[in-house]
């Protein structure tokens, strides 16, 4: 076909250049003349590509001949720096990001690939943690049994190893923390976030304080929030101060046409103050001795690891057949809310990884009634506790606790827990457990009242009388400077208090329970 040809004539002059070139090379038995004529360049034309380059300009040419002169490496000034004979060439320094780091804060440090945050805020707060380095003690030494699955989840995700840090600005890594608006665990999860991300929530278990299924759903949500925004610093806002309320900003700022960073945004000091903490522990963490803060290595290696096969065991027997100390147990099973676990609401039992032989070989001593000493029982009509702990043989204070009963409830569960007949009348060997029971998950919808603003009231004496935060209340309301007389809506499960230091009464003391806790059917 033509076609086929036409491309063909294009390259025969280059072809016969490149032969009229081979037949004057040497050792072609013609010798070369002593002046020889360049042959005319031609133009390279790509048929691919469909450009031809641009033919040289002559009249330049002749001048950067005329203006030639040969180097004359006689004329060159001598040599006079250091000499060194190179037997072969230099291998150029190379980082090798898959050896594996043998501490795991080297490792954080390594994974860091957030956009840095600066500004007075960041120095303020990086100024307040160095300040403190007890505290930071006491948070670095509770890390050391979660971080390491932690880092092992961020990078499975791909995700930046600050975020690993996170906890420290949410709970201080106590995974028993629990906030005023209803925030639970490490990760501090409300109700119904947790919820979305599959966090069960019952009498017995709390998956919010789960340190594996907590940290699953908050790196899933993060990255969730991450990929709404494309930015980190909003995606961390959003986690503070929720998505929607985030995105509104973004919106008034764009209507504005404001600047949509981070920095820019409007919001409540908690959030303002949400990254810059973050980023000052960064800082801290990225150079330690220049704070003059001491950081213990962690090994970057597996600390726990989950047992999934389990029957119904209680708290106490199942830290002895591991034989560690019940409060290690319980640091690394925070979700369980009764001093028994039930293997069918539960989803695992961790244990540190050299604990899990032994507690098998253990587990084999057992049979299933031995392994319990607690019991469900339904309180009948006109039951109290007086008379429940009498019958069963526990301490109303200790039947209160393990029950999650709080000393103001006025109404006895429809269930609780109680000693097994085998162990009734010996209560005080049943132990008193280290645990912070959350309270009872609520099932009625949210109560609603209108608060008048009284002269000199603030917004944090508004949020602690009725046990919110102060973002839910700029959440619920648009608000500006508070005024006397302004009427704001306020959304809770709980009744209003009088005291003004009302959930500080909340987590003192068990106070003596009232006689008269009855259930009322």
């Amino acid at each position: 076909m033509p076609s086929v040809h036409v491309p063909a004539l294009r390259f025969l002059p280059l072809a016969a250049i490149l032969l009229a070139s081979c037949a004057s090379q040497p050792g072609s038995g013609t010798a070369p003349s002593a002046a020889v004529t360049p042959a005319p360049r031609v133009a390279f034309e790509s048929p691919v590509l469909g450009f031809r380059e641009a033919p040289p300009d002559p009249r330049i040419a002749r001048t950067q001949a005329a203006n030639a002169v040969p180097l004359d490496a006689n004329r060159l000034p001598p040599f006079e720096g250091a000499r060194e004979e190179v037997g072969k060439p230099r291998e150029m320094a190379r980082v090798d990001r898959t050896v594996r780091q043998d501490d795991v804060w080297q490792r954080i440090r390594d994974g860091f690939s957030m956009p840095d945050l600066a500004g007075p805020l960041v120095a303020e707060k990086t100024a307040w943690y160095a300040a403190r380095p007890e505290y930071l003690k006491r948070v670095f030494e509770r890390s050391r049994r979660y971080l390491f699955h932690i880092v092992e989840e961020i990078e499975k995700r791909g995700l930046p190893t600050e975020l690993a840090l996170l906890p420290m600005v949410e709970s201080s890594f106590n995974p028993m923390a629990y906030s005023r608006a209803h925030a639970s665990g490490l990760w501090q999860f409300i109700p119904g976030t947790g919820k979305r991300y599959e966090l069960t929530q019952n009498w017995w278990y709390d998956g919010r304080r789960d340190i594996v299924a907590s940290t699953s759903a908050a790196l899933d949500y993060l990255n969730d929030i991450y990929q709404m925004h494309g930015d980190w610093h909003l995606a961390l806002a959003s986690y503070n101060w929720g998505e929607n309320a985030v995105a509104r900003a973004l919106e008034k700022n764009r209507v504005a046409k404001l600047p949509l960073d981070y920095s820019s945004l409007t919001m409540p000091l908690e959030t303002r103050q949400y990254v810059p903490k973050l980023q000052a522990l960064k800082n801290i963490l990225a150079n330690p001795a220049a704070f003059g803060i001491g950081l213990e290595p962690i090994p970057n290696q597996v600390y726990f690891t989950s047992v999934t096969r389990t029957r119904d065991i209680d708290v106490r027997l199942a830290a002895k057949l591991a034989e560690m100390p019940v409060e290690e147990f319980i640091a690394l099973n925070p979700g369980f809310s009764r001093p028994m676990i039930r293997a069918d609401l539960t989803p695992r039992i961790v244990l540190p990884a050299d604990r899990v032989e032994i507690f098998h070989q253990n587990l084999t001593k057992y049979d299933d009634k031995s392994l319990v000493s607690w019991q469900t029982y339904q309180p009948k009509k006109g039951d109290t506790l007086d008379a429940i702990a009498k019958r069963f043989g526990v301490g109303v204070a200790q039947l209160m606790e393990v029950n999650g009963i709080g000393p103001r409830a006025r109404a006895m569960p429809t269930t609780i827990v109680v000693p097994t007949g085998s162990s009734a009348g010996g209560a005080r060997d049943l132990g008193r457990l280290p645990i912070m029971y959350s309270p009872p998950i609520a099932v009625s919808g949210p109560r609603i009242f209108s608060h008048t603003v009284k002269t000199g009231e603030t917004l944090p004496a508004i949020a602690d009388r009725y046990r919110v935060s102060v973002a839910d209340l700029r959440r619920w309301n648009k608000i500006g400077r508070l005024t006397a007389g302004q009427k704001l809506t306020v959304q809770t499960r709980a009744a209003p208090t009088r005291a003004k230091a009302s959930s500080k009464a909340v987590k003192g003391k068990l106070r003596k329970p009232s006689v008269g806790l009855t259930l009322n059917k």
